[in-house]
């Protein structure tokens, strides 16, 4: 019987004594394999941030260099030279189908240089942007020279008329201001005139008054320009041959195109 407790003891002893060192290499094996598991967990998180990151920096980029250049052609014209658009007007007119109603829309732009040259156009489509677009193809066609005096007014007055729309333009000095209104008003900040006066008489239909404009401006001359038809020197069409020479000379030279 003694025997047997002992050998009950011991064996309860070796019971007891076994599960420490098992104990603690579980432990140990779930720590390395808890450890094991979140460092590749976190490599991967990492890379899949890094993708992530890099994936919207990419895009984001590629977006706004697209948008940037879009917008410069836009502004720009064949040869590289920045012009000014105005959109003067834009009418909506609509057709009577069997279905309902049609829609359209037409659009008046003026575009200029700043420089001296300035057009005008007009689209029409079923959007807007589309009729703008065709009517800023139409301007970009038909720009003309007008002559300025000292880069920023008009040589001399002149009229214009189209229609029932007529208008009176006249040179200011500087500081004047642009006294316009309406569609006259893109035009001359198309153009580029920083002082000049204008009047309109008659129709304020912004086609007519854009055209009686045009007429107006078209009528436009440098003293330059009529020198050189007349074969004589600027100096003398101004009344300034009693002068002195030189003077009369950077006189008309400040004044000419």
């Amino acid at each position: 019987m003694a025997d047997e407790n002992n050998t009950q003891e011991t064996q309860v002893d070796n019971a007891g004594s076994t599960p420490t060192p098992t104990t603690a290499s579980t432990e140990a094996a779930d720590n390395q394999s808890a450890a094991g598991g979140a460092q590749p967990q976190q490599r991967e998180n990492n890379n899949r941030g890094g993708r992530g990151r890099g994936g919207r920096d990419d895009r984001g980029g590629r977006g706004r260099g697209r948008g940037r250049d879009d917008r410069r052609g836009r502004n720009q014209d064949e040869d590289g030279e920045e012009l000014i658009e105005k959109l003067v007007h834009i009418n909506r007119v609509s057709k009577t189908v069997k279905g309902g109603k049609r829609f359209g829309f037409a659009a008046l732009v003026v575009v200029g240089d700043g420089k001296g040259r300035v057009g005008f156009g007009h689209g029409k489509a079923r959007e807007v942007p589309e009729a703008i677009t065709k009517a800023t193809a139409s301007a970009k066609k038909k720009m003309m020279r007008v002559p300025l005096k000292e880069g920023r007014t008009l040589h001399h007055d002149g009229k214009g008329r189209f229609g029932a729309g007529k208008v009176n333009v006249r040179t200011a000095p500087p500081g004047t201001g642009i006294i316009a209104g309406g569609p006259m008003r893109a035009v001359f900040e198309s153009l580029g005139v920083a002082d000049v006066v204008t009047k309109s008489v008659g129709t304020s239909n912004p086609y007519n008054m854009i055209r009686a404009t045009f007429d107006a401006l078209g009528n436009q001359t440098s003293p330059k320009s009529v020198a050189q038809r007349r074969g004589k020197k600027v100096a003398d069409l101004l009344g300034r041959g009693g002068a002195n020479e030189a003077e009369a000379e950077a006189e008309a030279a400040a004044i000419a195109e």
